[in-house]
């Protein structure tokens, strides 16, 4: 792990407190090192709205960033001043870059059984839940056997996106190969539990309940091969898989096809949306299953359908033609 200096360790052990996920911490820490070197290293006490501001137009005219990306940084510089220097910030007169919007890409249903063709055992299973339940390949990846609703055809997101839960539906296809996974699974625990080793967890559920990593509800369904220590506690642990193993399995799978799509983990997660509102669910339900806050979101998936053009037909269909 890179050194940080005691300011930035500080600021990290307030978001571990608060309970920010790892990945945001990250995040976060990179942008307010950025900012701080962006201003010659000064104590972000000694600057404030004309300097975040300053910074922020450096991403977006200099560095040509992208919208979400500008909304990172911004956002790590708000938790900076608000939560940690106790220093709201006021207008910063700043405007985000302009961005084309972008639909998504979405496989058909021959697309798809193309690629997971191609795909075996584990990683083929992995895909089929992106796309039977609209997960987000962490989302699926943090899954623990206690998750798993076999009965009801459920699976529950934990601390996803925007460190929210959620419940979402699991197709019977997946349900059927899930308990060879999850006996692995338990299977491993047992094994690691002789060695005083668990699955990683949550820090504060570590604290109290010492015992938790011994329970089998805890365990990942896709568990690394390798243990590791964990990066809060530095307690010897095994994590779950990592993405870039299912990314590569991916690519390597899409590129034995004839699909002219850029295809990723989350082209499967659009899928699952656009088929499903093409089946003729209603978009509250789509958006509940997704989690999204808000239904505009969940618009876009309209746009892919065309059906926002509200049932029009193209003048060419409407000609009287002679043949």
């Amino acid at each position: 792990m890179a050194i940080r200096s005691p300011f930035l360790n500080r600021v990290a052990q307030e978001m571990r407190m608060r309970g920010y996920s790892i990945r945001t911490e990250k995040a976060y820490i990179y942008w307010i090192k950025s900012y701080i070197l962006f201003h010659d290293k000064r104590h972000p006490e000694t600057m404030a709205d004309i300097e975040v501001a300053q910074f922020l137009t450096f991403l977006a005219n200099k560095r040509n960033v992208a919208i979400n990306t500008q909304k990172v940084a911004l956002n790590a510089l708000n938790y900076l001043y608000s939560k940690c220097l106790k220093k709201e910030l006021g207008d910063l007169g700043f405007r985000y870059a302009s961005k084309q919007r972008q639909l998504p890409t979405v496989l058909t249903p021959n697309d798809i059984s193309q690629i997971l063709n191609q795909l075996a055992s584990r990683n083929k299973l992995i895909i089929e839940l992106l796309y039977g339940s609209g997960l987000r390949v962490s989302e699926c990846l943090k899954l623990r056997i206690q998750d798993i609703d076999l009965e009801r055809l459920s699976l529950t997101v934990r601390d996803g996106k925007g460190r929210k839960d959620r419940q979402t539906i699991l197709s019977q296809r997946c349900a059927n190969q899930l308990p060879y996974y999850i006996d692995k699974a338990h299977e491993l625990q047992v094994k690691d539990n002789r060695n005083g080793i668990g699955p990683s967890l949550p820090q504060a559920l570590e604290r109290k309940y010492p015992q938790a990593f011994k329970q089998a509800a805890w365990m990942f369904i896709f568990p690394s091969h390798s243990t590791s220590k964990h990066p809060y506690t530095g307690t010897l642990c095994r994590h779950h898989l990592h993405q870039s193993v299912i990314r590569k399995a991916l690519n390597t799978a899409v590129a034995e096809t004839e699909i002219a799509k850029r295809v990723t983990c989350d082209t499967f997660r659009h899928s699952f949306a656009t088929h499903l509102l093409q089946a003729g669910r209603d978009i509250r339900t789509v958006q509940e299953l997704l989690g999204h806050n808000n239904v505009n979101t969940t618009q876009i998936y309209t746009h892919v359908l065309g059906q926002h053009y509200a049932g029009t037909i193209s003048p060419m269909d409407q000609l009287n033609w002679a043949d």
